[in-house]
């Protein structure tokens, strides 16, 4: 397999000239609304955190009730990507959109106001339907919608609006701890999934969507609100050709045949990837890990904050270089620092780190964040949203989703085990070794898609 594209020109699919002032804002409007998705991604899976302390003791829940209200999100999650991106591809981008912003405000009302652990276990799983649908179709809705040239950062938003979620999740939980309001911590949610209903019901669909389901005319009038008149019909003719060379009806049969399995491989690896690589790992047992060191990690609402604000902030610095740098140079970089990363924190937990070990294992488990958060952390949703081609891609992106939660439920659920069995240096070593394997699938099999159509990506995957 090649290592990237060869040198070839942009074609006009979304548009490779400049947006005009008043599209450009009309564009970050519609960007924003449907990008509330993955904020509620993250604030819906940060909150519980918080809550839960609060919820135990108002219940009584034994150890394995709450690991089921958090686990069960995630078991939703993936049932929510895999429905959402069969009726993001069969009814619209847009009506999608509007389905999950009910279900997030259903779910985080439930929550709120659940009398006892079945109620709260139910809302929970409607909340997990709301987050994988968003993870699925956020990115996709906002890839299609973006001219080429600005599109990792329109899609890479809708990670910035995760990584703020999770820490917005964590100072309304450190707010409201001091009363042990746990109702509040998740009818706050209600005000952002309130606004993103209200929202998306003034965004269009996407034109891609419209002119492959024969609704020409309105596709043409979107093109036409973002880009000058020249470039529409361009544009159009770009989807008509990829409508008449990939037509036929989607189904999971086709999605798998020879035409999408190319960006299916890459798609579905890169899901397993992102969460086998242990980040989660850290995002969910920091305060756990730190113990293990020997230093006091009562107060863990702190730690989270200090690991919320980093994927905050390093998730900010790469916005304005995706579509500079290219994805392949943040992935390459980011799992190199990764992999390196993991060594001294693996030591941390041996007699070789001696009294450093509490500093070396925060160190180490700081720029393992940064690394992912500036790098296999976004870059991961904006190829997910972009490799595969138009007949199936809100499904195939549901399904890489999916995988991606699924992942995600393995580790959490298998890290402690198998910490206690092997040891912790162990286990982040082996990590570190997902790290490199993951490296080295990337060199050899992801390819570059800054600054390319989506015609061209796929051509390029099936040239492969």
């Amino acid at each position: 397999m090649t290592h990237g594209f060869p040198a070839r020109p942009v074609t006009h699919e979304h548009g490779d000239h400049d947006v005009p002032p008043h599209a450009r804002r009309r564009l970050t409007t519609w960007a924003a609304f449907a990008a509330l998705g993955g904020f509620l991604f993250g604030y819906d899976t940060g909150v519980v955190s918080g809550a839960l302390l609060f919820i135990r003791e108002d219940f009584r829940l034994g150890p394995f009730q709450q690991g089921s209200v958090v686990s069960i999100l995630l078991l939703g999650a993936m049932a929510g990507a895999l429905a959402a991106g069969r009726l993001a591809d069969r009814y619209g981008r847009r009506p999608a959109l509007i389905v999950i912003a009910v279900v997030y405000t259903i779910g985080l009302l439930l929550a709120a106001l659940s009398p006892g652990y079945p109620l709260l276990l139910m809302a929970r799983l409607v909340l997990g339907l709301g987050v994988g649908g968003a993870s699925a179709i956020v990115p996709v809705y906002l890839s299609e919608i973006a001219p080429t040239r600005i599109r990792g950062l329109l899609v890479s938003l809708n990670q910035l609006l995760v990584t703020i979620g999770i820490l917005v999740s964590y100072c309304v939980d450190l707010a409201l701890a001091g009363t042990a309001n746990w109702r509040g911590m998740f009818a706050v949610g209600l005000i952002f999934s309130v606004a993103m209903l209200l929202g998306v019901l003034t965004v269009p669909e996407t034109p891609a969507w419209l002119e492959r389901n024969g609704r020409h005319d309105r596709a043409r009038r979107v093109l036409a609100s973002l880009h000058p008149p020249h470039a529409v019909d361009d544009i159009l003719r770009g989807y008509t050709r990829s409508r008449e060379e990939q037509g036929g009806k989607q189904t999971w049969r086709r999605l798998f045949a020879s035409s999408a399995r190319p960006a299916l491989v890459i798609g579905l690896t890169l899901a397993a990837l992102q969460q086998l690589a242990g980040i989660n790992t850290i995002i969910y047992y920091a305060p756990s890990i730190m113990e293990k060191t020997g230093l006091n990690a009562s107060n863990s609402l702190v730690y989270a904050i200090m690991i919320g604000a980093i994927n905050v902030v390093l998730t900010a610095v790469v916005l304005p270089v995706v579509d500079r740098l290219g994805r392949r140079p943040l992935l390459i970089i980011s799992l190199t620092v990764m992999a390196a990363a993991t060594v001294p924190l693996g030591l941390s937990f041996t007699p070789f780190a001696g009294d450093a070990s509490s500093a070396l294992a925060l160190g180490s488990m700081l720029v393992y964040i940064a690394a992912f958060a500036a790098g296999l952390g976004p870059v991961f949703w904006l190829l997910n949203s972009e490799i595969y081609p138009p007949f199936a891609r809100a499904q195939a992106a549901g399904l890489a989703t999916m995988v991606n939660w699924l992942a995600n439920f393995v580790v959490g659920l298998t890290f402690l085990p198998l910490a206690a069995a092997i040891g912790q240096a162990l286990t982040f070593w082996i990590f570190g070794v997902i790290c490199v394997l993951a490296l080295v699938f990337v060199i050899r099999s992801v390819p570059e898609t800054k600054g390319r159509s989506f015609r061209q990506i796929d051509e390029e995957l099936q040239h492969r």
